[in-house]
C-alpha cells in the first residue's frame, strides 16, 4: 500500500465508484422478477441482494484473473490508460440507468478498457481471442442459453401444476422466488464484483505494486465486494421497473424459472472464468419465461431498444474511453480535465434523472406503454370508448380483458348517425 502513487489512488477510487455503479445498475438482474410478482417489498429484495453480492464476491477470483491479465497486454499499460477506461464505462453506465435500460455494466467496462488501450498503444495492445472466446462469444450465448432453459422451465412448471390450486401454487413460487433471487445475486456477486476486482489489480500491476499474474489481495476483494453491496441497496429502481415490468407479465411460476435459469448460467460462467453479461443472461431468461407462459407476450418495442443499448455498449463506451485516454497522455491536466467531465458529466445525469424520479414507492407502479399488445385500431378503439367498469376493473382485469370487453360492448351496443340522435327516431344500426 505505501507504494501507491497520487494517480493509482485515483484510480482505485475510480474504480471503486465504477463497482458502485456496477451494484445499482444491475440490482434488476435479481430482484425484478421477486418485486414485480410481490414476492419480496422492493426495500427488502434490495437488502438481501446486496448482502449475498457481498458474500459472492469471495467465492472465485477466475473472472478477475480473466480481466487483470488477458484481455488487454499488461506491458507498456500505463495506469492512465486504466483511469481513462474507468471514465467510459462509468458514464455508460449511468447514461443507461437514466433511460432505465438494463445494459451490461461489463461489456461497458471492457469497451472502455479497450478503446483507451487502442488510443494508448494501438490494436496490438488487445488480445483478440481472448476478447472473442471469453467476451463475444458468451455475450451472445448466455441470454439465448438462459432464455431456451427459461422457455422450457416455464412450461414444465405449468405442465406440472396443471391440475393444482393456482393459488396454492403461487405462494410456493414465490417462496422459491425468493431462494432463486437469492442465488442470482450471490452469482452476481462471483462474476461483476471481481470485474472491479480484475480492473484494481490491473492497475496495480501497472503502477509495479504487483507482479503480473498475481492474483486480487485480500483489500482489492473486500473493497470490491462492500461497493458493489452499497451500490445494489441503493437500488436500479429504473431499470428494475423495465425488467420487472416493461418486458412482460410474469407470475410466480415464471419468475421463479427465470432467477433459476439465469443464476444457473451466471455460476457455471463464473466457474470456467467467462466474463458474460449478467444483465444479458436475466434479461434473457426474463423474456424466455415471458414466451414459456400460454398466452405470454414479450413487449418486442422495448426489448429492440434493449438490444440495440446491447449491441451499442462496447463501441460507446470504447469511444469514451478512447476520448478519455486521449486527454490523460497530454498530462497532469489532462486528467485533471478528464476528472472534471467525470463528475460534471455524472452530475448532470443525475439531476436529470430527479426530473421523473423512480425509488421503491413506485417501481411497481405500470407506467410502462405496451405497445406490443394492440394494434392500431385497437388502440383507436380504446381511445374514444371508455374502459367498462365495475366487476371486472374492481377485480383487477388485465388491458387486454378490458380491450376485449370495451370491443364486446362495441359490438352489440347501437349507433346513432349524429352527435344528437332524435329520441324519437329509431336509431340506425
Amino acid at each position: 500500500m505505501e507504494h501507491i502513487t497520487l494517480l493509482l489512488g485515483i484510480v482505485i477510487v475510480t474504480a471503486l465508484v465504477f463497482d458502485f455503479t456496477n451494484g445499482f445498475h444491475d440490482t434488476a438482474n435479481a430482484m425484478a422478477t421477486t418485486i414485480s410478482t410481490g414476492a419480496l417489498k422492493p426495500k427488502t429484495a434490495v437488502a438481501m441482494s446486496a448482502v449475498l453480492n457481498l458474500v459472492g464476491a469471495f467465492l472465485s477470483v477466475e473472472v478477475a484473473k480473466t480481466i487483470s491479465g488477458g484481455i488487454v497486454n499488461e506491458d507498456g499499460l500505463k495506469t492512465e490508460v486504466i483511469f481513462a477506461a474507468l471514465v467510459g464505462a462509468i458514464l455508460w453506465n449511468l447514461l443507461t440507468w437514466l433511460v432505465g435500460l438494463p445494459s451490461s455494466s461489463s461489456h461497458a467496462l471492457f469497451g472502455g478498457l479497450i478503446g483507451a488501450a487502442v488510443m494508448s498503444m494501438g490494436w496490438s495492445s488487445i488480445n483478440g481471442g481472448t476478447v472473442v472466446t471469453k467476451v463475444l462469444i458468451p455475450a451472445l450465448a448466455a441470454p439465448l442459453v438462459a432464455g431456451l432453459a427459461a422457455t422450457l422451465a416455464t412450461r414444465l412448471t405449468y405442465r406440472i401444476g396443471r391440475n393444482t390450486d393456482t393459488r396454492a401454487t403461487a405462494k410456493g413460487y414465490r417462496a422459491g422466488q425468493i431462494a432463486s433471487a437469492g442465488l442470482v445475486s450471490l452469482a452476481h456477486g462471483t462474476n461483476d464484483a471481481q470485474k472491479t476486482m480484475g480492473i484494481i489489480t490491473l492497475a496495480l500491476v501497472t503502477g509495479g505494486v504487483l507482479n503480473p499474474g498475481a492474483n486480487p489481495p485480500m483489500w482489492v476483494i473486500v473493497s470490491a465486494g462492500v461497493a458493489i453491496a452499497l451500490g445494489t441497496y441503493l437500488g436500479g429502481w429504473r431499470i428494475i421497473r423495465t425488467m420487472g415490468k416493461g418486458l412482460t407479465d410474469l407470475q410466480p411460476q415464471q419468475g421463479f424459472a427465470a432467477q433459476t435459469s439465469a443464476a444457473t448460467v451466471i455460476l457455471a460462467s463464473s466457474h470456467l472464468g467467462f466474463s458474460l453479461s449478467t444483465t444479458q443472461s436475466c434479461s434473457g431468461a426474463v423474456m424466455g419465461a415471458g414466451l414459456g407462459r400460454k398466452g405470454g407476450v414479450v413487449r418486442w418495442s422495448t426489448a429492440t431498444r434493449m438490444f440495440v443499448a446491447w449491441g451499442l455498449t462496447l463501441p460507446a463506451a470504447g469511444l469514451v474511453g478512447a476520448g478519455a485516454e486521449f486527454l490523460t497522455k497530454q498530462g497532469p491536466w489532462g486528467i485533471a480535465v478528464t476528472a472534471a467531465l467525470l463528475v460534471t458529466g455524472s452530475a448532470v445525469i443525475w439531476a436529470l434523472s430527479r426530473r421523473n424520479a423512480v425509488d421503491h414507492t413506485n417501481v411497481t407502479d405500470d407506467e410502462v406503454r405496451h405497445d406490443d399488445t394492440a394494434g392500431v385500431v385497437t388502440t383507436a378503439i380504446a381511445a374514444v370508448t371508455p374502459p367498462p367498469t365495475g366487476a371486472m376493473a374492481a377485480a383487477g382485469a388485465s388491458s387486454d380483458e378490458l380491450v376485449k370487453a370495451t370491443l364486446t360492448a362495441q359490438a352489440t351496443a347501437p349507433t346513432t348517425t349524429g352527435a344528437m340522435a332524435d329520441p324519437a327516431r329509431p336509431a340506425t344500426v
